[in-house]
């Protein structure tokens, strides 16, 4: 599998892949949903992964500044999930924070708090996170019955 497994930034031709792969997770409300057109606007944003040449993952970070960033959009293909699809792509996208940044702190909202503290992520208060809450999560239909778990990771340690 990691041979045939490719991890990149995307690119303006992976729009359609990406949204296609959101999708099937916005409706069961795993994600929340994204247009073409602000995948596209914000297609810099976008790691994805391929295997055998075609789109298999994504996941996006979002810059709130003071150098805090949110891992969001992480997805995998249903039948490719437990594969390591989604570490590499977030192995990447950290080896890319320490390259480009002295310091950050990413974090996530999540259903797989397990995925993230193997990665060294740490559960903490959602309240930490005031610039998602207003963002995001004002307009998520589970606002008021979040079963989401917040994770931080911390350059130079947790």
């Amino acid at each position: 599998m990691k041979e045939l497994l490719t991890v990149r930034k995307a690119v303006t031709r992976d729009v359609e892949s990406i949204f296609c792969l959101l999708e099937l997770y916005a409706h069961s409300g795993i994600v929340l949903s994204r247009s073409r057109e602000d995948i596209s606007f914000f297609i810099s944003n976008f790691t994805v992964a391929e295997y055998e040449g075609k789109v298999c993952g994504c996941a996006a970070v979002r810059d709130f500044g003071n150098d805090l960033l949110e891992v969001r959009s992480l997805v995998v293909m249903p039948g490719l999930q437990g594969k390591g699809i989604g570490r590499a792509m977030l192995r990447v996208i950290i080896s890319n924070l320490n390259a480009d940044r002295n310091g950050w702190r990413l974090f996530a909202l999540t259903l797989r708090p397990d995925f993230f503290r193997s990665l060294g992520f740490r559960e903490v208060p959602k309240s930490l996170f005031p610039e998602k809450i207003w963002s995001d999560c004002s307009k998520c239909a589970k606002r008021s019955c979040c079963d989401e778990i917040a994770v931080l990771l911390e350059s130079g340690g947790n």
